[in-house]
């Protein structure tokens, strides 16, 4: 039987602030176990929470850029389950009024262009961690990660491929990231999904049983379960058999998914109102000044930088991929640095020492007028193509300014006509066949001429002037 594929994704994203969201505790990632824990975050008898503001800041930003409904009035819930990580043995969450309603994303696969819908976004308290001991039948609990601020952004049903899947997480990362409200490190558990999937055959309009997938840490790692999950549900239908609405778990290790336990359902948690908190209420003044506070989104980045600098999709999408990295472009750009070129270096040459030295483009010692200064002596003839990459590795190492290396090294690309004449006569001179050959049509010899210059020298020869030296020389 053909089936559809349906998925939907819940996004968990760590909010940078600095303190968690009920107490002052810090929530820096990689402290030592229970260093960052109160009374408060430890859920001891008779403490109170208070709550930070600027997560709400952050959770209305988001819901604006995501195009959704911000709430007025929002509720604070206790979603009550026991497990060792959870110290009140409840999590305070939101529920039956979330902060932010109805709201989109588009995404793009294939050149084709979607819109998946969010349902909600709301927030609430992060659990604690649990670490097994791989010597003995022990686990340790760290509190650390306790009452950390979670952003829950949960869509529609809408997406239909692991492609769809993935293109919507990174989009949705790359908005978080630009917003400066969430740093995206899915390794260290910063943005976390996890995946309900379900099958049903083609045609039909009732959803089939679903099953949550949890563990994916990484783009690929969604893809893969998501693939692997369509695989093992579609065996299991054409096989008679029935999908039973599970939590499983990804191994990937093993490339497959295994079960975790049954699903729960919205009364298995039994929520209600958190009594020690009153209900949130968000006035319009407040939505009016977040809009206000938002940056430039990637999507509408990607489209004006290849509007206004003439760059093609595929280089504005890698270019505004990283916010940090836009920003360097356009810096180089009103420095003085032509657009095409200053998107060609940062893409390649830039990028890949980046990627080798495992650098961020704030930490490189090249500033953008520094690389602008360098595509501009490529373009006044002042260092040929394959010069200006050995300026670059040096610019790169010292972060000193080109000119000098050029005048340092003397690297300085050769553009008299009369120099490159004498040096083009005494080439024809030993090399006379050729020059018969090329008079007689054979225009690829043009490369072996060109050659030869740079070889005399050493590689400072401005090539587009021997070219038209070559043919001015050698004609008739």
């Amino acid at each position: 039987m053909q089936y559809e594929t349906v998925i939907g994704l819940e996004v968990h994203a760590q909010l940078l602030t600095d303190t968690k969201i009920f107490c002052g505790c810090s929530t820096k990632f990689g402290a030592p176990p229970n260093t960052h824990v109160c009374p408060v975050c430890l859920g001891m008898p008779g403490v109170l929470p208070v709550l930070n503001k600027k997560v709400v800041d952050f959770t209305i930003r988001a819901a604006l850029a995501t195009g959704c409904q911000v709430g007025g009035r929002s509720v604070w819930a206790r979603k009550n389950y026991f497990y060792p990580d959870l110290p009140k043995n409840y999590q305070i969450s939101q529920y039956e009024l979330p902060i932010a309603e109805r709201g989109h994303l588009d995404i793009e696969v294939e050149g084709r262009v979607k819109r998946i819908g969010i349902t909600r976004i709301h927030m609430e308290e992060d659990a604690g961690k649990l670490v097994h001991d791989p010597a003995a039948p022990l686990s340790y609990v760290d509190y650390n990660r306790t009452g950390v601020p979670l952003m829950e952004i949960v869509s529609e049903p809408d997406m239909r491929t692991p492609e769809e899947a993935a293109a919507y997480l990174k989009a949705l990362r790359d908005i978080l990231v630009y917003l400066e409200i969430c740093d995206g490190n899915m390794e260290e558990g910063s943005f976390r999904c996890d995946a309900n999937i379900s099958l049903r055959p083609v045609g039909q309009k009732e959803l089939g049983v679903k099953t949550e997938l949890k563990n994916m840490n990484s783009f690929r790692n969604v893809g893969r379960a998501l693939e692997y999950e369509m695989r093992r549900q579609a065996a299991a239908l054409d096989g008679g058999g029935s999908i039973r609405q599970e939590t499983r778990l990804w191994d990937a290790q093993g490339g497959k998914t295994v079960s975790m336990r049954g699903k729960e359902e919205a009364h298995d948690y039994r929520y209600f109102p958190d009594p020690d908190l009153l209900p949130l209420v968000v006035d319009q003044a407040w939505i009016d000044k977040a809009r206000a506070a938002l940056p430039e989104l990637p999507q509408a980045r990607r489209e004006r930088f290849a509007a206004q600098y003439g760059l093609t999709d595929y280089d504005a999408g890698v270019l505004t991929a990283a916010k940090p990295v836009a920003e360097y472009f356009e810096a180089t750009v009103a420095a003085g640095g032509a657009a095409k070129a200053a998107c060609n270096w940062i893409t390649s040459e830039f990028m890949g020492a980046l990627n080798a030295e495992g650098l961020e483009i704030g930490q490189a010692k090249i500033s953008p007028a520094g690389l602008a200064e360098l595509i501009k002596l490529v373009e006044e003839g002042a260092l040929s193509g394959k010069l200006a990459k050995e300026v670059f590795a040096e610019m790169f190492a010292s972060g000193k300014n080109a000119a000098a290396i050029v005048e340092q090294k003397g690297l300085k690309q050769v553009s008299d006509a009369g120099e490159l004449e004498g040096v083009l006569q005494k080439i024809f001179q030993a090399n006379p066949n050729e020059v018969a050959e090329f008079k007689a049509g054979k225009q690829k010899l043009m490369g072996f001429f060109v050659g030869q210059v740079m070889k005399e020298t050493k590689g400072q020869a401005n090539p587009k002037l021997v070219n038209e030296l070559v043919r001015k020389l050698l004609a008739g």
